[in-house]
Order: structure tokens, then C-alpha cells, then sequence
């Protein structure tokens, strides 16, 4: 009769470990991932991790391409909703504005970016993925015809999408851009 060999007393415990260190790696993965239950500064979920211009950056890059900006406040203070901001805008968000100034060809004017005064949110205008466009003939034909129509957002404003995943609200009297991406840059 022959029997089993006898237990390695260690052969038990490596997959216990293995099983261990697996969940613990991807507990970690997940603690860590960019945008996923880790709190940023001030207690804000981010996203991820994008590069920040400073105002004078952005306003280069606009000027350069041709898109203006205005502010009720005649200001840039990050701090005063009256003031338009550019201060921790994310790249690509600037990068959206300068494509689609060169995809419209029309006159584009920023009224709304950085500042303190506009929800909150992950995608929010303060953690620099929004920028408010003055509305005009021009800019909203395009918008319309050449984005897709996703429906209203909670507060009634009609929302296109752009092939790239841009998208665009319309608040009456200007457009709400939460740019997810470059736009095709």
C-alpha cells in the first residue's frame, strides 16, 4: 500500500502568499491610480495628472492662435468670479481652444476659465477642464452641425459631443466646453 507523499509544510503557505500579495498589489493599484479614492489637495478627487499652465502660458497660446478672452472684472485674479483666469488651466484644455479656433475659422472669445464662481466638480472649470466661449451665429452653427446632440444635461442645457469626447453645453448666452482631451490637436 502505498501512501501520499508527506505535506511539504511550505507548499501551503506560497499560495496563501501569493493569493496575499496578488489582493495587496491590487488594492495598492487601486488606492494609487490616477482619478481612483485617492484625495488630492483640498479634498478634490483628480482625475489625472495633467500639465498646468500659468496665466501668462495660456494667454500665449490664445494670442497666438488667434482666440481672445474677456472678463466682466477687467481682471485676472483666480480668486474673483468676476475675473477671468487662466491660472492652472490644463494643457489640453488650451490646446481644445486653439483647435477649435482653427476648426471653426470664427471669431472665438473666452469669457469664463480658472476662477473661483462656477460648480464644482472633477471636470470643473477650478481643476481647469472647462472654458465658458461667448456665444456667436458662427460658433454655435458649427457646433450644432458638426457635434453630435447627447441631450440635456440636469440643469436643461442642451450638450453636443465632439468625435474626440469634448463636449459643449449651451447655456444661453454662452457655451460651457469641458474638454476631456486636446480635441485632435
Amino acid at each position: 500500500m502505498s501512501h501520499p507523499p508527506a505535506p511539504n509544510p511550505l507548499t501551503p503557505a506560497r499560495p496563501r502568499l501569493r493569493s496575499a500579495l496578488t489582493a495587496l498589489a491590487l488594492v495598492l493599484g487601486v488606492l494609487f491610480a490616477p482619478g481612483v479614492g485617492v484625495l488630492g489637495i483640498g479634498g478634490t478627487t483628480e482625475a489625472h495628472a495633467v500639465t498646468k499652465l500659468t496665466h501668462a502660458q495660456a494667454t500665449s497660446r490664445f494670442s497666438s492662435s488667434g482666440v481672445t478672452w474677456s472678463s466682466s472684472g477687467g481682471c485676472s485674479n483666480r480668486n474673483v468670479s468676476t475675473c477671468t483666469s487662466f491660472d492652472q488651466l490644463n494643457l489640453p484644455t488650451a490646446q481644445g481652444a486653439q483647435t477649435l479656433k482653427s476648426a471653426t475659422g470664427c471669431a472665438l472669445n473666452i469669457t469664463g476659465g480658472t476662477e473661483t464662481g462656477h460648480a464644482s466638480g472633477t471636470y470643473s472649470h477650478w481643476n481647469g477642464y472647462k472654458l465658458d466661449f461667448g456665444k456667436s451665429t458662427c460658433l454655435t452653427n458649427y457646433i450644432k452641425s458638426a457635434f453630435t446632440y447627447i441631450g440635456l444635461r440636469g440643469d436643461g442645457a442642451a450638450q453636443y459631443k465632439s468625435a474626440s469626447g469634448n463636449v459643449y453645453a449651451d447655456e444661453g448666452n454662452h457655451w460651457d466646453v469641458t474638454y476631456y482631451n486636446c480635441g485632435g490637436c
